[in-house]
């Protein structure tokens, strides 16, 4: 019968030994890594910690304390404190970082919030040329005054132009107007538009309206209907509202001023800005 071999050690070193040269292997390059961030120079290591600090926000007082040396140079027996020193540098930092990042974002805020008003002011700028060139071509530039904010475009008519005194149905002539009027906003006011009456202070004596706010309600509201049935206008885009001697643009004390008060604005708002 033949034998069985008896079991031998395989030749070389045992496994554990391996094992046991490679963590050696991994804690020196550790040591050897503690050693070089200590002998950083120090314009190097606050770049580093500036960056971090952007990054995670935990280490606006650990830039210090690294700086000097208190984790790194002396030495690892500190390092069983770390996790207290981060916690603790977190929270001061959280502390403090609070306030600035919420100023930055204020500041921000007003910027980008400036941006846009220019660029909606831009905007108009453009589209109320557009509109003034169409009034001229339709000769009616001398009848309608344009102006624009970074809102809207407006277009204002003096009262007298459009309807008789203490009245609100619309003149022939204010019609032939409004029909030129209405193939511009046709063209150009693809959003909301809105159509706002405006008197003078003078109390109204009229026994069909009781007041100057019923007088330009009455205003805006024929020139509303005027445009929705002779163009091709959205009528949800339509609004109209009567501000009677609310909002006055020039004196009322002299029959100039109270000329100018007698009018009807029209707003055309951009559709990318909406109302």
């Amino acid at each position: 019968m033949a034998k069985r071999k008896e079991d031998t050690p395989p030749p070389g070193a045992p496994a554990w030994m391996a094992t046991f040269s490679d963590l050696m292997n991994l804690l020196l390059c550790f040591f050897v890594m503690l050693f070089a961030m200590s002998t950083l120079e120090e314009s190097k290591l606050q770049e580093m910690v500036a960056a971090m600090n952007n990054s995670i926000s935990i280490f606006e007082k650990g830039a210090t304390a690294i700086g000097e040396g208190i984790l790194i140079s002396n030495g690892v027996s500190q390092l069983n404190e770390l996790d207290q020193f981060i916690n603790s540098t977190g929270k001061t930092a959280d502390s403090k970082t609070d306030g600035d990042n919420m100023e930055e974002y204020d500041q921000s805020s007003e910027a980008m919030e400036q941006y846009l008003q220019e660029e909606k002011l831009k905007e108009n700028e453009e589209l109320a040329e557009r509109i003034e060139e169409a009034l001229n071509e339709n000769n009616i530039g001398d009848e309608v005054e344009l102006s624009f904010t970074s809102q809207f475009v407006q277009l204002t008519m003096n009262g007298a132009l459009l309807f008789d005194s203490g009245r609100a149905e619309l003149k022939e002539k204010a019609e032939q107007m409004l029909d030129k009027i209405g193939v511009i906003l046709e063209r150009y006011g693809t959003g909301i538009i809105e159509i706002e009456g405006h008197t003078d202070n003078v109390p109204m004596s009229s026994s069909r309206y009781a007041s100057n706010e019923e007088l330009s309600s009455a205003r805006a509201l024929s020139v509303f209907y005027y445009l929705r049935d002779t163009t091709f206008l959205d009528p949800v885009n339509l609004k109209h509202s009567g501000m009677g001697e609310r909002a006055p643009i020039a004196d009322n004390t002299t029959e100039e001023g109270r000329s100018r008060n007698r009018r009807v604005e029209i707003r055309i708002f951009n559709p990318s800005q909406g109302q």
